[in-house]
């Protein structure tokens, strides 16, 4: 599995958030090197053995020094203040890409990630199957905690709360696996929080589909409360079957999950 890197994008997302990255780390390299130069060149001038260099300054107004010390801090804010108006709009992950969307529906959970493909009426779980050069949209919501998704070479960081939903529109440029995880931290199990990412050619993504609509398993509100008990998966799973309305009824909090159940069954509360 290709471990995330947020400079190797893999996608048109993160190749612009790479790109903004690098522009930001430049101008702030610029603030940094005076300073990191000039400060300790200074303290080593005027350091106590060094009777020839005693401080006595003679105070009075220089345009030289006034312009040196007001006009780069003013630019540089009024770079940075553009380069995020500008950015801000271009990579709004609500903001769709152009092309046929393939729409997939996310919970987050303790702790694993559940995806239901709502056209194709499958389900999975701890692992996002995707065509590669296809846009995607995922909207996003938790049946438990708010938790945080991050794919770091194909898109930022956005947040799941529960009784919410949120929006992450990205792509993936060519076939491949990848990682995502959660990056909130949620319990015990928040280090094995993750799941993969398989990008597949537009036909094996078909095929792919077509192998998991034969699955006999269904995944309706006694698997979801099944499997929003808190736990660590071996394994992903696969679900050939969705329960209609599932999704808004977990984003409407309209099926207790399961880890309350647990949770009052230990005695807790």
């Amino acid at each position: 599995m290709s471990r995330g890197f947020l400079l190797a994008p893999a996608g048109p997302v993160a190749l612009a958030e790479r790109h903004e990255f690098i522009i930001v780390s430049m101008v702030l390299i610029f603030v940094l090197l005076p300073v990191a130069v000039l400060v300790p060149l200074i303290a080593w001038h005027y350091r106590l053995s060094n009777a020839h260099a005693a401080f006595r300054p003679q105070w009075g107004f220089s345009w030289i020094l006034e312009g040196l010390i007001w006009i780069p801090p003013t630019g540089i804010v009024i770079l940075l203040a553009v380069l995020l108006w500008q950015n801000t709009a271009r990579l709004d992950p609500y903001r769709p890409l152009p092309g046929a969307v393939l729409n997939v529906d996310v919970v987050a959970l303790d702790w694993k990630w559940l995806f239901i493909y709502p056209a194709q009426n499958i389900a999975t779980v701890n692992r996002l199957v995707l065509p590669a050069g296809q846009p995607v949209r995922l909207f996003l919501t938790s049946g438990t905690v708010m938790q945080s998704l991050l794919m770091p070479r194909l898109a930022g960081q956005i947040f799941a709360m529960a009784g919410m939903q949120t929006q992450l529109n990205f792509a993936v440029q060519q076939p491949g696996q990848y990682m995502g995880e959660n990056t909130q931290y949620n319990g015990n199990g928040f280090s094995e929080d993750k799941f993969r990412i398989d990008a597949l050619s537009p036909g094996d993504f078909t095929n792919w589909v077509q192998q998991s609509q034969a699955n006999p398993a269904t995944f309706d509100a006694a698997a979801y409360q099944a499997l929003s008990r808190q736990s660590v998966l071996p394994a992903p799973l696969l679900f050939g079957k969705v329960s209609p309305g599932l999704y808004r009824k977990i984003l409407h909090q309209q099926i207790p999950p399961g880890f309350l159940t647990q949770h009052y069954a230990a005695g807790n509360g």
